[in-house]
């Protein structure tokens, strides 16, 4: 019953052992520094246009010309 109720690993960010108070982290700073990532889209996922995304946002944004 000693045993950490989630196995240790490390901080995603910088690789030191994570904190418990920061969990996944290890500190404030690199929780953070994710957060920011976050935000700027630096962890966007990637993705293909197919021909119906393309048509259907013709649908619904209207002509600059009229």
């Amino acid at each position: 019953m000693s045993e950490a109720p989630y196995p240790s690993k490390s901080c995603p960010i910088c690789g030191k052992p994570a904190a418990e108070r920061f969990r996944p982290f290890c500190s404030g700073r690199c929780k953070d520094v994710d957060l920011h990532r976050w935000f700027s889209g630096a962890y966007a996922i990637p993705a293909a246009e197919s021909a119906d995304d393309s048509e259907e946002q013709e649908r619904v944004r209207p002509e600059e010309n009229d």
